[in-house]
């Protein structure tokens, strides 16, 4: 399997054959163009995972090539390496600002260049699974963290959140203004984090409306008890006036209206004090279980479990 695809773009033959020849046989897929149209045109076909791009080239400049790249939806996330014989201090600015991820001149160490290749494409499949809106880490990378927890004989708990009435919330104020209690909610645990866990504990962003925290201090209700009533307190301050003073929402039901609570945390959560799992699944499942119960404590089994989070 190719460990990523990329397009070298590069006019001189014998540097993009030894690169072509070097990193095919790294194990990746690689294209080359010599050309800076050649290159636009080849992510237009297949968007690679990285990009190494020379600054000089006969068309146009490897400074444009990145600039374009950078403005058009489909190439703008892809990693761009410049590669080039200038090694001034501004040329290397003027990289960056054009958009360049890294830089490297010639000669270059092909040791070196590919430890950047290889950071630059892990760094950008990270952000890939990281939510754009909260910044904090979605399923994959949820699932991982939870595969290295079950190799570790520490106890920890894992808790299910998701706010009531974001949706509603959502079709009233629309999507900017939830959005904004989407960065609220990140910030917000966060800084409840710092102050009452530990330096290991791990907030997640499965879903729009759906967090995790998984906490490794001795007691989470404390935790958990601040998170519900810090949400409850500091979310009006998204509502309107109106709204907040007689605390609901008018939301429009067929020929009339229908009162819609202020938006809320529910919660759930399960740990390895009082429980063994066997499997990712089960976690997951048992604790949106005890959310959709309304259980914020380690009772009942995991057996009880039967639907499935949504990630």
């Amino acid at each position: 399997m190719s460990k990523g695809r990329i397009l070298v773009v590069e006019d001189d033959f014998d540097i993009s054959n030894m690169l072509r020849i070097y990193f095919g046989g790294q194990g990746y897929t690689v294209e080359v163009a010599s050309r800076g149209g050649d290159a636009l045109a080849a992510t237009q076909r297949q968007a690679p995972n990285l990009i190494v791009l020379d600054i000089n080239l006969p068309d146009i400049s490897g400074y444009d090539v990145c600039r374009k790249l950078r403005t058009t939806t489909r190439t703008r996330h892809i990693p761009i390496i410049f590669l080039t014989q200038k090694d001034e201090r501004s040329d290397k600015i003027f990289g960056l600002e054009s958009g360049a991820d890294d830089y490297i001149t010639k000669p270059f160490d092909i040791e070196e260049l590919k430890l950047r290749v290889k950071n630059a494409i892990d760094s950008a499949e990270r952000s890939r699974k990281v939510d754009a809106v909260s910044n904090l880490p979605g399923g994959s990378l949820i699932e991982d963290y939870l595969r290295e927890l079950m190799r570790n004989p520490r106890t920890w708990t894992y808790i299910d959140m998701k706010i009531a009435s974001f949706e509603m919330f959502s079709d009233v104020y629309g999507w900017t203004a939830a959005d904004e209690v989407i960065r609220f909610t990140a910030f917000m645990l966060s800084e409840l984090i710092e102050q009452l866990g530990t330096a290991d504990d791990y907030i997640g962003h499965p879903g729009r409306d759906n967090f995790i925290v998984i906490t490794h201090v001795e007691d989470p209700t404390v935790l958990i008890d601040k998170i519900k009533e810090s949400f409850t307190d500091k979310v009006k301050q998204h509502y309107s006036f109106i709204d907040r003073e007689r605390g609901y929402m008018l939301v429009p039901d067929t020929a009339s209206e229908k009162q819609v609570d202020l938006m809320s945390m529910s919660m759930g959560s399960v740990s390895t004090r009082t429980h063994q799992f066997s499997d990712i699944r089960e976690i997951t499942e048992m604790a949106a279980d005890n959310r959709r119960r309304g259980q914020t404590s380690d009772a009942g089994s995991a057996n009880d479990a039967s639907i499935l989070t949504s990630w």
